[in-house]
């Protein structure tokens, strides 16, 4: 059974700053929007690279590597050359922490 696990305090995750980390070994993008944490797998479906350092706007991110963008609240992939959704995790704040559901 999925459960929550710790990921960061709530006051490093800044709106519209993406944030990447790991938890048991999954690497992920954490971003807040509106004020809601969202967490998604932390790979470019297109080339496997890293998205994190990709400019983030509004709700979308873009891989720096090959321009994809992707909705970093459901995970899809918006414009090639990716095609393949992120993979997307349930993220709450709670208690001063970031948590997502692995």
């Amino acid at each position: 059974m999925a459960e929550y696990k710790d990921a960061c305090a709530a006051e490093d995750l800044q709106e519209g700053q993406p944030r990447r980390v790991e938890l048991l070994g999954v690497d992920l993008l954490l971003c807040r929007i509106q004020g809601q944490p969202y967490a998604v797998e932390n790979l470019c479906t297109h080339d496997d690279f890293e998205l994190h350092d990709g400019p983030c706007e509004g709700e979308e991110i873009e891989c720096p590597i090959h321009g994809a963008r992707f909705s970093l609240i459901t995970g899809a992939a918006l414009t090639p050359p990716a095609f393949e959704d992120l993979r997307t995790f349930p993220a709450r704040e709670q208690g001063g922490r970031i948590q997502v559901e692995l």
